[in-house]
């Protein structure tokens, strides 16, 4: 049985780069954090138009202790009028920093701690039909307090920590209980991945060409 479209490309399952650069391009707004980017473009038998969210990217941190208790964090999120349950995480916002150093940060930052273990657990896009924020999920192991609490204001000034068995996580993803994106992913890429031996942890420095800022070819 086949479905509608064309013929599928052999070979392993994989997203596949179209480099296709826009006629026009122009930011229609700036925001505080990410801007808003319209794209005039040729594609098929005509040209299209596309806005989008133009985002600098971000790294998330699943913190697995030797028990395999994740670290969860309960903060408002004003879009979706919630405190839902996150993991660390942050923005690429800092000029030149490298994505582990900024998974790094933001574990000190949001959850006072510091590993001495980093692997690449998976990554994703957030919104692929309206925003191009890649997001690269670190697993870190061999946990330990930072030698001063971080400061936190705004929405992380009443945020709620707690410990969560890896298991109990992945419960709750698959109750609906929980729907922070950056969490179903890592809980599920995690108890997958631990399933066959962790075998599918990448090198933290490993290069992420699906970044469209940080891994692709320009020009």
């Amino acid at each position: 049985m086949t479905g509608s479209g064309t013929e599928p490309t052999p070979g392993p399952l994989a997203d596949e780069y179209a480099p296709i650069e826009p006629v026009e391009s122009t930011r229609v707004f700036e925001g505080r954090v990410w801007d808003l980017r319209r794209d005039s473009l040729e594609y098929g038998d005509g040209r299209i138009v596309r806005d989008y969210v133009d985002h600098t990217g971000a790294v998330a941190v699943l913190a697995l202790d030797d028990d395999d208790r994740a670290f969860l964090i309960k903060q408002y999120r004003h879009p979706v009028r919630t405190r839902d349950w996150e993991i660390p995480a942050g923005l690429l916002d800092v000029d030149g920093e490298p994505p582990l150093e900024a998974a790094k940060r933001e574990l000190a930052e949001e959850a006072d701690l510091e590993a001495d273990d980093w692997s690449v657990l998976t990554e994703f896009w957030n919104t692929p039909g309206g925003s191009n924020e890649a997001i690269r999920v670190y697993l870190a192991r061999g946990l330990r307090a930072t030698a001063e609490p971080f400061p936190r204001e705004a929405e992380e000034a009443d945020m709620e920590a707690r410990w969560v068995p890896l298991d109990e996580l992945v419960e709750a993803v698959l109750a609906r209980r929980v729907q922070n994106a950056a969490v179903v992913i890592a809980a599920l890429a995690a108890s997958a991945s631990r399933a066959v031996g962790w075998s599918t942890l990448a090198p933290a420095d490993a290069p992420w060409p699906a970044h469209p800022k940080l891994g692709r070819p320009t020009g």
